[in-house]
């Protein structure tokens, strides 16, 4: 995938945006009318789909994990339901990522959900739930990663997902800007909004007359009628590794600072970043630079575990036949920072009772069990 464009996020007037805007008003014009044209399946199971109003990464994996750890410690069996972006497979199929599918196959996205619960890889959403709905028993709730834009499948809760820092840039749609359609359409797909990373008082560019202050979490409150949430990514587990040396980091997703600014709050800042595309694939010339930068800073490597996900059997054993040593070498010396994303006491109720008012849908008869 390549680099956004820096420029996206930069004012809004940019010369570049407005040489642009025209094809932007017709990337806008077909995804608004695909949408509206197409048939949505009705699942049996209630969908929650968490996505997002831009291109890049804004958090949306983090939020669909903790909504499926809410779901179990409610007692409902989750299952999650994602594109597979970057992988080859188009599904629908059942990922297994320590025995079978790795990056290349599924995605890294896959990867790291189907460590917390089943997961369906489907390029075809309404047939990832058919096949959810034949083949995954006991299944109670089906997490949607992704798929804010896409109406193959009826939602019964959207939360978008936007960066607090970044918000949505110079608010113009792709290529123009970072939206996939205009955000006045895209606002009324949406039941709620969580801004990830609220504390960093990015202005919202959308707003026609904004104050100065005004943060995106404020913003969008003026402007979105259901709830806005505030969260923030939080490092979890011990962190006192990231004590006993210098520290590399390195990372492929969406946003690479916000995981940088992650370990400088945390107190252990990087004596060197190294920021690729997201779901980056990456090469022996990558593997190579990073290691030789850890060397010369006597440095842990540290990434995210998306991206350790993406490196973990991109390569087989070193010193086996078609194995790649360098890659292989950096998967074996990297730590990534297990993170997950936090809410304040009244948001996190607030995104209990969204929870709960889906689960309250769910049918009395589970798949499987004959009915």
């Amino acid at each position: 995938m390549h680099r956004e464009p820096a420029w996206w996020y930069a004012p809004a007037g940019d010369r570049r945006a407005r040489l642009l805007s025209p094809l932007a008003a017709i990337y806008g014009w077909v995804a608004e009318r695909r949408y509206r044209g197409t048939d949505s399946y009705r699942s049996r199971l209630p969908v929650i789909c968490v996505g997002n109003f831009t291109a890049g990464g804004t958090g949306k994996t983090p939020l669909a994990l903790l909504i499926a750890t809410e779901a179990r410690a409610r007692g409902a069996t989750a299952v999650f339901l994602t594109r597979g972006y970057g992988g080859r497979a188009h599904g629908p199929l059942l990922v297994e990522p320590n025995t079978r599918h790795t990056a290349a196959d599924v995605g890294d996205e896959p990867l790291l959900l189907a460590r917390s619960a089943p997961t369906i890889v489907a390029r075809d959403r309404a047939a990832g739930v058919r096949f959810i709905e034949q083949y995954c028993g006991g299944a109670e709730l089906i997490i949607m990663d992704d798929g804010l834009q896409n109406a193959a499948l009826a939602k019964d809760l959207t939360i978008a997902v936007v960066d607090g820092a970044r918000g949505v840039g110079n608010g113009e749609v792709i290529p123009a800007g970072p939206l996939r359609a205009s955000l006045s359409f895209q606002l009324d797909l949406a039941d709620a909004i969580v801004v990830n990373g609220a504390e960093a008082g990015a202005q919202l560019a959308t707003m026609a007359t904004p104050h100065p202050s005004s943060s995106v979490l404020t913003s969008l409150r003026q402007q979105f009628q259901g709830p806005v949430l505030a969260a923030q990514v939080r490092p979890v587990g011990g962190l006192g590794w990231l004590a006993e040396r210098s520290i590399v980091a390195f990372a492929g997703i969406g946003n690479p600072q916000r995981f940088f600014d992650t370990l400088r709050d945390a107190g252990h800042p990087a004596v060197a970043e190294q920021s690729f595309p997201d779901h980056h694939a990456f090469t022996a010339t990558d593997a190579e630079r990073l290691l030789s930068l850890a060397t010369l800073h006597k440095a842990q490597l540290v990434t995210t575990e998306k991206d350790l996900a993406r490196l973990s059997g991109a390569s087989g054993p070193i010193g086996a036949p078609g194995s790649n040593a360098p890659l292989t070498r950096l998967a074996s010396t990297s730590r990534a920072l297990p993170i997950r994303l936090a809410f304040d006491n009244r948001d996190l109720g607030r995104l209990h009772a969204l929870i709960d008012s889906v689960l309250v849908k769910r049918s009395s008869k589970r798949l499987g069990d004959g009915t």
